[in-house]
């Protein structure tokens, strides 16, 4: 893969994770590469749209999970006691 399409997924990666500072770090990176702003516009937009079904989903599964008998509830992906600690 060229740096060109590392760097316009690391800006769409970054909107969608909502981390600032690799946002600005990689804008700079796309940048010293000359990509245009329309392209990064579109990794901008594609990032939106990914944050956006993410954010979907959990609110649909939360839905589902608020609705359900309260029963004990699932093990922590971690394993370990709270969640994710």
């Amino acid at each position: 893969m060229d740096e060109k399409t590392k760097e316009l997924i690391a800006i769409g990666a970054s909107v969608s994770a909502h981390c600032q500072p690799c946002l600005a770090y990689h804008l700079g990176k796309v940048r010293e590469l000359g990509i245009t702003d329309d392209e990064i516009q579109s990794a901008i937009e594609i990032g939106f749209m990914v944050e956006m079904s993410a954010r979907s989903a959990m609110r649909k599964q939360a839905g589902e999970i608020m609705s359900k008998p309260q029963t004990q509830s699932e093990p922590c992906c971690s394993g370990g006691s709270g969640c994710c600690g």
